[in-house]
């Protein structure tokens, strides 16, 4: 019972500062005790505090203990979260992945077309041989020290390693031994993954200088592919918004906007043919939002379906890394390579992933959300309304639903509290005055914050988040899509919350001509159903293959 006695009270009790000096454990008295309960909305008699007394200093003395204790960001909280439903049973029959034909495909007379080609195209030509993985890497490489300064989208340029996979790529594919459709290929991630001999720097001054000495994971699942690391791309400070150490990642259709977070960079790089395709991560919108406002198409999968080992943690219950690409069949060609189990990352299941390209996505049970449609104003509203029109044209039947109504956003504050234990040391030394962003909504004030939150309370709001996750299922027990806003009502943090994976695609501009983009949401582990419902929607529209033009003068920032 004592462990679960209120943070807010230790964190007050320990007279926490700045750098968390050594507390006086005689200071505490039911004075003392009586000021930290106000904060928790609790108030006991004068004779209960007294008798609290005791144990809250020998609690004292624990958290010295532990705050000394070396945990570095990569050990995982020993409670792992558990997104199945009660009762859910799961498709374990394998079938063979089936992507889409990139048909006949010629190099372009115009070499900077090569830009905004697709993965399979792009492997289309690596693989006829003509074009090699070293010429396409440079292209890509000029690119990137051309623009990227402008969008302020590039942490670690990786040019010597990039063009050494390269040359091993070509002399491969030159033997005869070719890996798939992402050999050759150049590719960025978003800069809280781990690279051997490479900075990763989590975005923020205090780890500019951090060398984690390994590949993460998804690293080298990618090169195991044959695909080629050219970038490690900006993110907002430990994961929120577009700002870093280094300036703001910009909107590559609007250089004076930023580019939205915390997947900055990877959406920016991606959007402005800086590569072909980049990895992002999502714990409340950052590949949802990035994609939305830089007019790409994004998967931010089903938690427990690719590995974090060697990314950076911010929030074990709701971190997920997923594709950021130019199109639906690329992030299918992407996920189809990173997913499953790694034999370290506890929280993945080991299910199939079964995509046809031409599957008849009629079938599916499409839902829309009703009323947060409705509920939108504005050009995203007339957008939105011309996609549910197409999909219907399309052969879609739309069932109107609404997802659970539960205290979600009184929940959502288990990503500071989850947040702040991943970067306590940050907190404590007092290395968040390091921090480029200051002030009431950024992490260093947040998580200061979290430390004082009942622990009693985390734990209710876990127990909130279950009946969610069994509410969630029972609503869509007939649907196996909806569609929703982008960013509108509360599906994004809901279904973050819940672990369930989402494709979001672009479906229009605004007259301002910045990008719109709509959500397809599915159940859990089944990102082949969503990724072909949105690429037959994709497929019938012609948003993807618009790009911002960086070389226009409205564009330079001043």
């Amino acid at each position: 019972m004592r462990q679960l006695m209120p943070l807010i009270l230790l964190s007050i009790l320990c007279g926490a500062t700045s750098s968390f000096a050594d507390a006086d454990t005689n200071s505490i008295t039911v004075e003392t005790v009586t000021q930290a309960a106000r904060l928790t909305g609790l108030q006991f008699s004068d004779a209960k505090y007294r008798l609290m007394l005791p144990g809250l200093r020998d609690q004292v003395a624990s958290y010295e203990v532990l705050r000394k204790f070396p945990l570095s960001n990569a050990v995982p909280s020993a409670m792992l979260f558990n997104p199945i439903p009660v009762g859910a049973k799961f498709d374990v029959h394998r079938k063979k992945f089936k992507p889409a034909s990139p048909g006949k495909v010629q190099l372009p007379k115009n070499m900077d077309e090569l830009a905004y080609y697709s993965i399979g195209e792009l492997g289309a030509l690596i693989k006829s041989r003509q074009i090699t993985s070293v010429q396409l890497t440079s292209f890509f490489l000029e690119r990137l020290k051309r623009y990227g300064p402008k969008l302020e989208c590039i942490v670690t340029l990786t040019e010597s390693l990039a063009l050494q996979q390269a040359r091993q790529a070509d002399k491969e594919i030159a033997a005869g031994k070719y890996r798939g459709p992402l050999h050759g290929i150049p590719f960025g991630v978003k800069d809280l993954l781990t690279t051997k001999g490479i900075p990763t720097t989590w975005g923020t001054a205090p780890y500019k200088n951090q060398i984690i000495d390994e590949d993460a994971t998804v690293v080298k699942r990618l090169q195991d592919a044959g695909a080629i690391l050219v970038a490690k791309l900006s993110m907002g400070e430990l994961a929120w918004g577009e700002v870093w150490y280094g300036g703001m990642t910009r909107n590559p259709w609007n250089l004076k906007d930023g580019s939205s977070g915390s997947s900055a960079g990877p959406a920016a790089a991606t959007s402005a043919g800086l590569v072909p395709f980049a990895i992002g991560s999502e714990t409340h919108g950052s590949i949802i939002s990035p994609c939305d406002r830089c007019g790409i198409t994004g998967l931010r999968p089903s938690y427990g379906r690719i590995s974090r080992t060697g990314a950076m943690a911010l929030t074990w219950s709701m971190d997920k890394l997923g594709p950021i690409c130019r199109t639906v069949e690329d992030c299918a060609i992407v996920f189809n390579t990173i997913y499953g189990p790694d034999g370290i990352d506890q929280t993945l299941c080991d299910l199939p992933f079964n995509y046809e390209a031409k599957a008849r996505w009629q079938k599916l049970r499409i839902a829309y959300l009703k009323k947060d449609f409705e509920n939108e104003k504005g050009e995203r509203k007339e957008n939105d309304a011309a996609t549910l029109a197409k999909l219907r044209s399309l052969g879609a039947t739309l069932v109107p639903i609404e997802l659970p109504k539960l205290p979600i956003h009184d929940i959502s504050f288990v990503i500071s509290v989850e947040g702040a234990a991943a970067f306590d040391d940050l907190t404590i030394s007092g290395r968040d005055d390091l921090m480029k962003r200051q002030g009431q909504h950024t992490w260093p004030n947040a998580f200061r914050e979290a430390r004082l939150f009942p622990a009693v309370e985390y734990i209710q709001a876990t127990r909130v988040r279950y009946l969610l996750i069994q509410e969630t299922a029972r609503v869509l027990k007939d649907v196996d899509v909806f569609v929703a806003p982008s960013l509108a009502g509360d599906s994004e943090l809901l279904t973050n919350l819940t672990g369930h994976p989402c494709v979001v695609v672009p479906n229009g501009f605004s007259k301002a001509g910045t990008p719109t983009s709509i959500c397809f949401i599915g159940n859990l582990f089944k990102e082949a159903e969503i990724l072909e419902i949105a690429k037959a929607y994709q497929d019938s529209t012609d948003f993807h293959k618009k790009h911002p033009d960086l070389d226009k003068e409205r564009l330079v920032k001043e």
